[in-house]
């Protein structure tokens, strides 16, 4: 059974970048352009995994993240940053059950290995 990965990033050309990486290693991948839309289609497609950028328009991603953490608490959600994760709005978000801050640029292989643990974790819906 191929696992949902939920990718929420403005900037499009990220978005083909780890939608391309992510469906070659068997993954199922869907996106969102920003925070708000993200959270719909988390609501919509229950993804094992969000990796999601943290500074979007319309919703970004630390309220994007606790708008989701307010419908699963178990979901499994990684920021992505250019700033440090000692940045206290990344500890803030870690204390609410963010599993991961991660600084630009996101690599291939940290990319698979992000997706590749951390949907093997069983969440509740």
């Amino acid at each position: 059974m191929r696992k949902t990965v939920l990718v929420v990033e403005d900037d499009i050309d990220l978005v083909g970048i780890y939608k391309e990486i992510l469906e070659l290693h068997d993954f199922d991948v869907h996106i969102a352009l920003n925070g708000e839309e993200g959270v719909e289609k988390f609501k919509q497609t229950k993804p094992s995994l969000v990796i999601m950028d943290a500074d979007m328009p319309v919703l970004n991603g630390y309220e994007a993240f606790k708008q989701i953490k307010e419908i699963n608490k178990n979901a499994n959600v990684i920021i992505v940053t250019g700033f440090s994760e000692l940045e206290p709005k990344n500890q803030e978000v870690i204390k609410l059950g963010l599993i991961k801050v991660i600084s630009k640029p996101l690599g291939v292989d940290e990319l698979l290995n992000l997706a590749k643990k951390y949907t093997e974790i069983k969440i509740e819906k």
